[in-house]
């Protein structure tokens, strides 16, 4: 009997009591026994703590202009649980996730009974993307990691280019917890003679991708030094301009909709790894196309204004890096406006870093919770706070609404920040609430 859609998500949301479980068996028992889908794929595969999906979305829009069709593998979802296996920026329809869950789950039944034991859930999603992606007509797949890289259940691929965005302390309970430990996890993804992109800046763990590079023979390109970008620091309303240097190519003016240098950065990276496939595949790269790509670009949940008046801003910073590219561009585009927070986080994440950011940043801090197994209590997050002005309010909606209320909206905004998966309910949220507005 043909499953419903309800039914397929909740089987692989299921495989959560599994847990994070490192290491590649499963996956290549899997990939076994669907045929080696991962050997008729043109891969690109992302790593980083941050940017990797800003990164992805850039590349796949320069892709795209170029008239080329893009899969794109990404983690996590904002509205639909969908649009983690996507073509050219579209999800997959629920009958093709219905499908692809009738395949693969009496595989996974056969696994649990193996050695390797089940296997998890981000596991079975990966193994769907590939044999979703191996039969379609596409001419290059975005591999996004989930976790890390060395054994995340993405690095089966085979590619022809990868990409380390940056390395930041996260997930250290798993990853290590020093730069140089999560750099050699990330320089996990290089493969031999396989070009390698990367913009990660820190000098020790630059040192550890640059060595493994070397022992695997991938040449590099490295941001600051084999390739560039300068912004223009005068503010734009429609975003962020830069000029991007990689002999022979230069390319002045160049627009993105994405604020932050830190996306400068993303897309920068991006149009380096676009370039380096264009060489290796026989591509004429158009700059007008280039131009439109970049400027076209969106990724939903990273400083993104939701509400103009008063500003209603949410962006998935969690971590060290992310809330200081966060202040930074909050700083740079609402330099006199008074800045008010509304955070939640994961239980897994490590506040050591990120709340003295918090606490010396924003004029009041809500701190909140929502409906997710490994979110943090309100109360919790409280208590780690030396702010001031800091509240707890366990009803996010509620903690929302009351601060809407509360300010002025012509000198203060509201950033709601921290897990992406906060975020995703947030945005859900807002897109219902501005929906009945209209109507």
């Amino acid at each position: 009997m043909t499953m419903e859609y309800h039914e397929a998500i909740e089987w692989i949301g299921e495989r959560t009591k599994f847990g994070i479980r490192p290491g590649l068996e499963r996956m290549e028992w899997l990939m076994e026994k669907l045929g080696h889908p991962e050997q008729r794929i043109k891969s690109i595969h992302i790593a980083g703590t941050n940017g990797k999906g800003s990164t992805l979305s850039f590349l796949r829009n320069l892709l795209e202009v170029h008239h080329f069709t893009v899969g794109t593998f990404t983690s996590p979802y904002l509205i639909k649980f969908n649009e983690r296996i996507s073509v050219n920026g579209i999800p997959i329809t629920d009958k093709e996730m219905v499908k692809l869950v009738e395949k693969i789950k009496p595989l996974c039944e056969d696994l649990e009974k193996t050695k390797w034991g089940p296997p998890t859930e981000f596991e079975v999603i990966t193994a769907m993307a590939f044999r979703f992606f191996a039969d379609q007509s596409l001419d290059f797949v975005i591999w996004e990691t989930g976790l890390g890289g060395r054994l995340d259940s993405t690095n089966i691929v085979q590619p022809i280019a990868t990409v380390i965005t940056n390395i930041g302390l996260d997930h250290t309970h798993i990853l290590g917890d020093t730069y140089k430990q999560i750099a050699a996890e990330k320089a996990g993804i290089i493969k031999r003679d396989v070009p390698l992109i990367s913009s990660v800046g820190q000098t020790e763990a630059l040192k550890v991708i640059k060595e493994k590079a070397e022992s695997m023979n991938a040449p590099i390109s490295q941001l600051g030094e084999d390739f560039t970008c300068i912004g223009n620091n005068q503010i734009h309303k429609e975003g962020e301009v830069f000029t991007f240097q990689s002999a022979p190519y230069s390319f002045p003016e160049l627009m993105i909709q994405m604020r932050g240098k830190h996306q400068i950065q993303n897309a920068a990276l991006a149009l380096q790894t676009f370039l380096t496939v264009c060489s290796g595949n026989s591509i004429q790269p158009d700059i007008a196309l280039i131009r439109d790509g970049l400027k076209k670009t969106t990724w939903p949940g990273r400083f993104e204004v939701l509400v103009r008046k008063p500003p209603v801003i949410i962006d998935g910073a969690h971590n060290k890096e992310g809330v200081v590219s966060l202040i930074q561009t909050l700083q740079r585009f609402y330099p006199d406006h008074k800045k008010n927070l509304i955070f939640s986080m994961m239980k897994d994440k490590s506040l050591d870093a990120v709340m003295p950011l918090l606490d010396k940043n924003f004029e009041k801090i809500v701190f909140t919770s929502f409906s997710f197994e490994r979110a943090s209590e309100a109360d919790h997050l409280y208590q780690w706070s030396q702010h001031p002005k800091k509240e707890y309010q366990f009803d996010w909606k509620e903690a929302i609404r009351q601060e809407i209320g509360r300010i002025d909206p012509a000198r203060e905004l509201i950033i709601i920040s921290g897990s992406l998966y906060f975020i995703s309910k947030v945005r859900q949220h807002f897109e219902h609430f501005l929906k009945n507005m209209i109507k």
